[in-house]
């Protein structure tokens, strides 16, 4: 396995922005870098396959699986309904299905290390330098999910996120995690895979990591 190459990360002109849920801009990369990033790892050699899926009201939920040289990846993705203004039709469900499932292949790519570094604190960006600058500010390189930021009346805090999670973070990590049928075993595992710690030692941005994936994270391909 190119533990390099997976973790290697992305040249700024290869990550996008979307608006975020409190109208911030939240760094992500497109599926086609992701699969092209997988290919390169694995010289194709890898799998990936759509488990279980579940269409509601409003979005869709993919359970998908990455399988390379032996090891096997799960996680959850999603999307909302697109739907028509005025008349509220959906226009294509085969097509929401399909960017749902890209977002589960994103998000099993990043428990291999693709694109690990937009979630990490001081992480290098391709270009070398430590995080993206604007305004004199330092940027979010990493989604904030809904058990901290702005939802709770408080950001992140001055120091970037690098902080040690909030009680309220632990709990909507285990909380959500429970929702879902998770064990609290199966919570420290995960955390110890994405991070390398058990989920009391997480940073402020490490657990907003870890809340967005178990939340199936958002966007498209």
């Amino acid at each position: 396995m190119k533990r390099e190459l997976l973790e290697k990360p992305f040249p700024p002109d290869q990550i996008r922005q979307r608006e975020g849920l409190y109208g911030d801009r939240l760094d992500y990369i497109e599926g086609s870098v992701v699969i092209q990033r997988l290919n390169d790892a694995f010289d194709a050699h890898w799998n990936f396959e759509v488990i279980d899926h579940r269409v509601y009201d409003h979005e869709i939920v993919v359970l998908g699986r990455l399988t390379a040289e032996g090891i096997a990846k799960c996680q959850f993705g999603k999307t909302k309904i697109t739907r028509i203004e005025g008349t509220n039709e959906e226009v294509s469900v085969g097509d929401d299905l399909k960017a749902a499932a890209t977002d589960a292949l994103k998000k099993c790519a990043t428990l291999f290390g693709v694109g690990l570094h937009l979630y990490l604190d001081n992480a290098p960006n391709g270009d070398g330098a430590s995080s993206r600058q604007g305004n004199g500010r330092r940027e979010e390189t990493a989604p904030r999910a809904n058990g901290e930021g702005q939802n709770s009346g408080q950001s992140a805090g001055h120091d970037g996120g690098s902080s040690r999670l909030s009680a309220k973070q632990l709990s909507a990590i285990f909380g959500i995690a429970r929702s879902k049928g998770w064990s609290n075993k199966a919570v420290r595992d995960f955390t110890q895979e994405m991070f390398g710690k058990m989920p009391d030692f997480l940073t402020r941005k490490e657990a907003s990591a870890v809340i967005d994936h178990l939340n199936g994270g958002d966007g498209r391909a």
